[in-house]
């Protein structure tokens, strides 16, 4: 089960933190652990260590030994004695795991482990450390058994176990399935594989440890690209030799991500068609995060990149929207005009709308016919007439203050305020389909209640921002000062970070001086997309962000549509019995 645990992909993330070795350390000045174990052959479960042998290279010379005996606490299985040579009577005065580990895990502090089939020996030794109640350093791995694999091919050697390698670089010791005198071999194959790393551009312990992983030909030839990049928050683009950009991204830090790109952990086919494509990467450097993610939105809306899925065309938002003139009805729009006084939106989606409005017209008796209805002039009713499902407004049937009052009304309330008499309505005739064992209906009936509260919560949650014309926030930056942003009409207007120990009122003056000018607009999304508007919401919205300027009050309605969280999170979950017995 612990060797199962043990995945060398999981290593991929290079970030500096691990194992406290920067993964950007080059080879020579690297520290290496080079360990292995002697065991009883059975599977990870924290005891079973008969042996450990480790050794302590840099550049070439010997730090340090660490080899002791380990009494598993179990019988030695005949096999793995006349394997290793190790009796029980060698292992009875020898200390248990539980007392070997505290010097072990303090040999291993600030190096790269090496093994020969580094899996099965990290299996064991995390497995000891989660028994025994101590803490595994994750440290970075190396597995010379995966790196000779890239290394050497089948003309040199016939198969890649440790004798074999042993002989093929002339190690001064011959392994003999003793812990110490295997990790002394393992060392010199270890600098083998070293000396041959050179002439594939791997000079470092990163470099190294991705190398030695399965990666294409394509990133093997393309990992280049990411070389000189900063390791600062900003967006990153991969451009054709036309310079057409590829794909955008964003990270914290942009050297560390896109060289993950060129690594084994990278396995999208699409990305790896990109990369195929791709003959340079640009980096946008930018203040902090939340700069980052803008900037990435409106690159991608701008120029489309053809290997980005997402946020990639803003304009096809639509709106749900109540059309002008007598007995009005739901029409979904591309653009909301001035005029406009009662809507929903935006959907990322026309299915998204119309399965909203396919709620609201279960809720309340909107006309669904798209005649242009006259106060003079009788119109033939439809079929929904006839099923009681309309209240006829074209035969006159309905005088248009009633029609106003029941129908227009609510959907008036519910976009602007208060979408309780619709949520009600919905409820009760998910109530009743249930009763009566239509539960596929009162599935369709969910989703549609699902649609209209997704809906109007976040109209209102971005009209709540958008309706600020300045704000300004503050965020402690992960290296000190504070991470500041200028956002206008829910648009980020300006960015920048105020350094370690100065105030940061003359960083947000500057910020002022030079942000962008953001006219209002119609809507609750007047000068941005609606997912740039978010992206803000939730920067805002950590615990740790302080609101430092309003030019007016930041507000939603008391009876508004957020109060509906819960029950839009359990109509999403598919919890139908439960919306079928409650009222919020």
């Amino acid at each position: 089960m612990a060797q199962a645990e043990y995945v060398q992909e999981s290593l991929a993330g290079l970030d500096p933190a691990v194992g406290g070795v920067d993964p950007a350390l080059p080879l020579y000045a690297t520290t290496f652990v080079v360990v292995d174990l002697e065991t009883t052959g059975g599977a990870p479960d924290g005891g079973g260590i008969t042996e450990i042998g480790a050794v302590k290279v840099r550049g070439g010379e010997q730090l340090g030994v660490l080899a002791t005996l380990v009494n598993p606490g179990q019988p030695i299985p005949p096999f793995i004695t006349v394997l290793t040579g190790i009796t029980q009577a060698m292992l009875v005065p020898a200390p248990p795991i539980e007392q070997v580990l505290p010097s072990f895990l303090e040999f291993i502090a600030d190096a790269v482990l090496v093994a020969h089939n580094a899996p099965y020996d990290v299996g064991f030794l995390k497995a000891a450390c989660a028994k025994h109640g101590y803490r595994w350093p994750n440290p970075r791995v190396l597995d010379t058994a995966a790196l000779a694999r890239r290394v050497l091919t089948r003309d040199e050697v016939p198969n890649r176990k440790l004798g074999t390698l042993a002989a093929y670089f002339r190690t001064a010791t011959q392994p003999n399935h003793r812990a110490l005198d295997d990790a002394k071999a393992t060392v010199d194959v270890l600098h083998g594989l070293i000396g041959r790393l050179g002439g594939h551009r791997v000079d470092t312990v990163g470099d190294a440890i991705e190398f030695a992983r399965a990666v294409t030909p394509t990133q093997r030839r393309k990992r280049h690209l990411a070389e000189g990049l900063p390791k600062v928050p900003g967006v990153y683009i991969f451009r054709a030799a036309d310079d057409r950009p590829l794909y955008v991204g964003t990270s914290v830090d942009i050297a560390t991500r896109v060289r993950s790109y060129f690594t084994a952990g990278e396995k999208r086919a699409r990305i790896s068609e990109m990369l195929g494509a791709a003959e340079r990467v640009e980096a946008v450097e930018c203040a902090h995060s939340l700069e980052a993610e803008v900037r990435e939105l409106r690159l991608i809306a701008a120029h489309a990149p053809p290997y980005n899925r997402r946020s990639k065309y803003p304009e096809r938002m639509v709106w749900l929207k109540l059309t002008d003139g007598p007995y009005p009805r739901l029409s979904i729009v591309r653009d909301l005009s001035p005029t406009d006084t009662a809507y929903l939106g935006p959907f990322t989606s026309r299915r998204a709308a119309e399965l909203a409005a396919a709620g609201f017209h279960d809720a309340v008796p909107l006309r669904q016919c798209t005649h242009r209805l006259s106060l003079r002039t009788v119109t033939p009713a439809c079929a929904l007439a006839e099923l009681g499902r309309c209240p006829a407004p074209c035969e006159h049937k309905i005088t248009p203050e009633e029609y106003d009052d029941r129908a227009v009304a609510p959907f008036r309330t519910a976009t602007a305020s208060d979408p309780q008499p619709v949520v009600d309505a919905l409820l009760a005739r998910i109530e009743v389909l249930s009763v009566d064992q239509r539960y596929e209906e009162a599935a369709v009936m969910r989703s549609r209640l699902a649609a209209v509260l997704r809906a109007t919560v976040r109209m209102q949650r971005l009209a709540a921002l958008t309706g600020i014309v300045e704000l300004a926030a503050a965020r402690p930056a992960a290296r000190g000062g504070w991470e500041l942003a200028l956002v206008r009409h829910g648009r980020l207007a300006g960015a920048g970070v105020s350094p370690p120990g100065v105030h940061p009122r003359p960083t947000l003056t500057a910020i002022r001086a030079t942000a962008e000018t953001v006219s209002g607009g119609h809507g609750p999304v007047p000068a941005a997309t609606a997912e740039e508007s978010e992206r803000i919401l939730s920067w805002l919205e950590r615990p740790e962000t302080r609101l430092v300027e309003m030019s007016s009050g930041w507000s939603s309605p008391v009876g508004g549509a957020g109060r509906f969280r819960d029950l839009l999170a359990k109509a999403e979950s598919g919890a139908s019995h439960q919306l079928s017995t409650e009222r919020s």
